[in-house]
This record gives structure tokens, C-alpha cells and sequence, in this order.
């Protein structure tokens, strides 16, 4: 059984990213350049780094559903008013959370990530994955390299 834990959240919360849609959920290729895009614009035009001097400096990479589409962004846990920044709703309940470590700052997340709907959530049978997003965070590990997590709100299983 793969490494996760439970956590509970007590309050609803809010995330605010710049990201993109997907208009076909399944191109991975696609998606992944055009995310690559949107987090190199918002690298080079300083939105992030605005964002992120707002918050508590901690980078988040947000999947979320918006009107029925897949979207994928960069952003900071909190409400901030940024021009073409959205603000994204985080409900109060259990979250699934799972950890992951690495070398490389970039690619953890999309690492975890990949390990999470890849086969980590088709193992956890107590719980179900239910949205409307997930959140990974990367950061420096105290023994060097990097540490991640991954966080899905989830609905304990009856049964």
C-alpha cells in the first residue's frame, strides 16, 4: 500500500492561481505544454512572484474543475485581487494527502501527481477522491533535496 495519510480540514478556504482550461482532459502532451506556457509567462511577467510576496511565499500547483473543464494553475493558499488571477474554493472536510520526495523542484510535483491518479487512488478503498480540486506543494527538504504533498478532498467510503 502506497504512502498516504487523512487529514481533516475544519474551515473552507480559499486559493488564488493563474492557470489555463483543458478542452481535452486526456492530452496529456497538450496539456502539459500549455501549462508549461502559463507558468513561464506568469514566471516572466512578475504575477507570481506578486502573488507569492502577498501570501506566505509557499507555490501551489492547483488542478481544479471551472465550468465543467479541466484547469491547471500556479498559485498561493488565500483570497488576493490580482488581475487575471482567480480565486478558487477549497471545502472544509477530509483531504487525502500524499507525500513525495525528490530532486528535482520542477518535476516533483507532476511526479506526485502522476503517482496519485496513477494508481495510489485505485489503492485507497476507504476513501473516494471528490473535488473540486487538489493542490501540491513543493518545498525545500530540512536533508536536502525536496519534499512534496498532494491534497484531495475525499468522502469516507460507507460500507
Amino acid at each position: 500500500m502506497s504512502n498516504y495519510s487523512i487529514k481533516t480540514i475544519l474551515d473552507n478556504y480559499k486559493m488564488t492561481a493563474f492557470g489555463v482550461s483543458f478542452e481535452d482532459f486526456n492530452d496529456w502532451a497538450g496539456n502539459a505544454a500549455k501549462t508549461a506556457a502559463k507558468k513561464a509567462e506568469i514566471t516572466e511577467n512578475g504575477k507570481l512572484a506578486e502573488l507569492l510576496a502577498l501570501a506566505d511565499g509557499q507555490e501551489y500547483q492547483i488542478n481544479y474543475i471551472i465550468d465543467g473543464k479541466g484547469w491547471r494553475g500556479f498559485g498561493v493558499m488565500g483570497e488576493f485581487h490580482v488581475e487575471g488571477a482567480v480565486v478558487l474554493d477549497f471545502l472544509a472536510g477530509d483531504y487525502i494527502v500524499v507525500p513525495g520526495k525528490g530532486t528535482d523542484k520542477d518535476r516533483l510535483a507532476d511526479e506526485i501527481t502522476g503517482k496519485v491518479f496513477g494508481g495510489i487512488l485505485q489503492e485507497i478503498t476507504d476513501y473516494k477522491y471528490v473535488g473540486p480540486g487538489n493542490s501540491t506543494f513543493v518545498k525545500a527538504a530540512e536533508n536536502g533535496g525536496f519534499y512534496g504533498e498532494m491534497w484531495l478532498r475525499a468522502q469516507k467510503v460507507e460500507g
